[in-house]
């Protein structure tokens, strides 16, 4: 079985994503991961974010067992891994990768932002999360505070809706919702409720 989730910045569509794959036994991918390991390697080497060629060449060259560096997950990574993630070239170099993951077996839980228009269009389930951006900025703002991150609410909410400007505005591969697939509202949710929300909406899709 092969489940696509997507959704813009602090969903927690991350989260849910590896819930539902632990729950059932299939290994999970966070796409996000591919791309912010390829902004840190266009930095690493002295690039310029914005040049497509270099980042180009480090999506060519990126290297799996890096997809767990504490670097992924430090502040502004996620608003770089969105730049790099705009150009075309990039998106086509890690295209393969992310479908030949998922169609190991047992099967995926792949979580981003086009796995259900563009990675994965034929994905067994396909499941759009969406919350407030005020919500989704309360979230992150917590969760980089709790890291002693120096930041403000009104700052974080500031880059999530630039995200999602970025993101929904890009010419190649838009953040948006398959037609087909299931929206899950996590404004009003915590994380067990969210879970439940998700395995009752995949087990009536598979029971279709």
């Amino acid at each position: 079985m092969i489940i696509a989730i997507d959704g813009p910045a602090a969903s927690g569509k991350g989260t849910l994503a590896r819930r539902i794959a632990a729950h059932y036994g299939l290994s999970y991918l966070d796409t996000g991961a591919i791309y912010r390991a390829v902004a840190r390697d266009v930095k690493r080497a002295g690039g310029d974010l914005t040049d497509a060629a270099a980042a180009t060449r480090a999506a060519r060259a990126l290297d799996a067992s890096t997809l767990d560096d504490p670097a992924l997950r430090e502040r502004g990574a996620g608003e770089a891994a969105s730049i790099v993630a705009g150009f075309a070239e990039v998106r086509g170099a890690l295209l393969d990768f992310q479908r030949a993951f998922a169609r190991k077996a047992p099967g995926a839980v792949l979580d981003g932002r086009d796995i259900g228009t563009v990675v994965l269009p034929d994905a067994d389930v396909k499941i759009f999360v969406v919350a407030e951006p005020e919500v989704r900025a309360q979230r992150r703002y917590a969760e980089m505070a709790g890291r002693g991150e120096p930041v403000t609410y009104a700052r974080v909410l500031d880059l999530i809706r630039q995200r999602d400007e970025r993101d929904r505005g890009r010419a190649e591969a838009p953040l948006k919702a398959a037609a087909d697939a299931l929206l899950l509202d996590t404004t009003h949710l915590d994380i067990e409720a969210a879970f439940e929300a998700a395995v009752a909406l995949i087990s009536r899709k598979i029971g279709q």
